[in-house]
């Protein structure tokens, strides 16, 4: 008898190759989807890998290596104050890169370590959909005012579902609760405030070099655009003198790379040339100096090696079906702007169940939402879907129910839909 995932293996063969023996190559849509698509990942490639990817992975990597998971579970644990569970708990997606079924591992372990129901949800949710990558991509592609509205809307949404969470369900969580009480508690080795002071040290770095021009010549934004090469510079050699009191880099390393980065400014006249290099010699000078730093040169390549690839896949499939901004691809656009254009309640509810239903790869909804936009959906809609598509999928789901059960985890789905709908709605009447 032949094997089930032998038999799943014929089927996909069999689908594939009748879709490419049946495709009409010459229709004129099928066509433009295909060039819509290459130009999509031409557009990417070019206006948010080296400026605005680069820099962010290096952030994530850091994060990941100098952010201990002992630090995680002191303050999300039992004897944790239930407002420092839930604040923790709702930033933690700076913490993690992570989809909405990779966030499972995590959350089974700090769940199964002590961790109340409402903070261990608030970080099931908030772990794929507050991630750093994901909320600078879609500041940076959707636009400041969409990647405000998704960052504030799923720290407040995560914390929200997270205590309703835990009024529904807290007399069966309270035996739970007595006995993490008696587990050891968490020692965390590097004081908060330093790697605070990391952070925001790369980040500073990564908003000054994408600092975009205002509309108006006047004004402090104006300013900081017309020196943002300096802030730059500054923040940049701040950050290597922290590297090298804190993080046993040594001192010629970030010498060295500071006098390739003036002589490439020199040489070619271009700042942003010069900030490559720069890039390049921190990832030398990272790769050869502290156990530490070469982990988070390792973490940072590791969440690359992971992401680039589904990212610029989901692009590519994004730019086929929806096409890029003002243009078409495979779906007509009359046929989204029918669905969730516009911000009546079912648009949003529509928008909400598919992003909620459907599994993404990290950061995949983006491209997805920037077609969507371009073929008539709604602002609105498009806040619902970028708050529940990142953090719940029926995959999700479907697991999670093992770990917590049915009907915790069905009400978990309901209400990401339906509070991503509400916000999506309350957002879609701002902004008209």
């Amino acid at each position: 008898m032949m094997a089930k995932a032998e038999l799943k293996a014929i089927l996909l063969i069999a689908v594939v190759f009748l879709g490419f023996y049946f495709i009409p190559v010459g229709s004129p849509r099928i066509a433009g989807a295909v060039t819509e698509a290459l130009l999509f990942v031409q557009d990417y490639a070019r206006e948010h890998v080296l400026f605005g990817l680069l820099p962010a992975f290096f952030i994530a990597g850091a994060i990941s290596a100098f952010v201990s998971k002992a630090a995680v579970m002191k303050y999300l644990g039992a004897r944790a104050k239930r407002v420092v569970a839930y604040a923790v708990a709702s930033v933690s997606g700076t913490v993690l890169t992570i989809c909405s079924c990779t966030v499972l591992p995590f959350f089974a372990g700090i769940y199964s370590r002590g961790a109340g129901l409402g903070p261990a949800i608030t970080f099931l949710y908030a772990g794929p959909a507050i991630n750093v990558l994901a909320i600078f991509l879609t500041t940076r592609v959707l636009g400041v005012r969409l990647g405000v509205a998704r960052a504030v809307g799923a720290i407040g949404f995560s914390i929200l579902i997270g205590f309703i969470m835990h009024l529904t369900f807290r007399h069966e969580e309270a035996k739970r609760a007595e006995e993490a009480m008696a587990l050891p508690e968490p020692e965390v080795d590097r004081p908060v405030l330093e790697v605070l002071l990391l952070f925001a040290l790369m980040i500073a770095v990564l908003a000054f070099v994408n600092w975009t021009e205002p509309k108006t010549s006047a004004g402090a934004f104006a300013f900081i655009f017309a020196h943002k090469w300096v802030f730059t510079g500054i923040a940049s050699v701040l950050l290597a003198g922290l590297l090298v009191a804190r993080y046993s880099v040594r001192i010629w390393g970030p010498v060295l790379a500071t006098a390739a980065v003036l002589a490439a400014a020199m040489i070619t006249g271009d700042p942003r040339l010069a900030f490559l290099v720069g890039i390049g010699g921190f990832i030398v000078v990272g790769a050869t100096a502290s156990r530490e730093s070469r982990e988070w040169m390792g973490s940072s390549w590791g969440l690359a090696r992971k992401i680039l690839p589904l990212l610029f896949i989901g692009i590519l499939i994004a730019g086929a079906m929806l096409g890029r901004p003002g243009h078409e691809g495979l779906i007509p656009a009359e046929w989204v702007a029918r669905l969730v254009g516009g911000n009546a309640p079912g648009a949003n509810v529509a928008a909400s169940l598919a992003g909620g239903l459907m599994y993404f790869c990290t950061m995949t909804e983006i491209p997805i939402v920037q077609g969507l936009l371009g073929a008539g959906m709604g602002s609105g809609p498009a806040l619902a879907f970028l708050l529940a598509g990142p953090a719940v999928s029926l995959p999700n789901v479907l697991v999670l129910r093992s770990i917590i059960g049915t009907r915790k985890a069905f009400t978990y789905l309901l209400l990401v839909v339906v509070f991503s709908s509400l916000i999506g709605f309350l957002y879609g009447l701002m902004t008209r």
